[in-house]
């Protein structure tokens, strides 16, 4: 039996591990941006250039 994508969005086991122990991946993703946007900051113009296009692909709310 073939699943379809409606019951695919209803993923009760990663719901629950959520709400027991926080939505790791959001807060891996929010780490990352933080990590790219302090990256930016810090390194010689040079390579600005390149980590502003790479945090304007991952761009996260929160870090700005």
């Amino acid at each position: 039996m073939t699943r379809t994508p409606a019951e695919n969005d209803h993923l009760p086991i990663y719901e629950d591990l959520v709400r027991e122990r926080g939505d790791v991946v959001a807060e891996a993703q929010l780490a990352a941006a933080h990590t790219q946007h302090r990256a930016a900051e810090l390194l010689p113009d040079e390579n600005a250039d390149h980590w502003n296009q790479r945090q304007g692909q991952h761009h996260s709310p929160g870090f700005g």
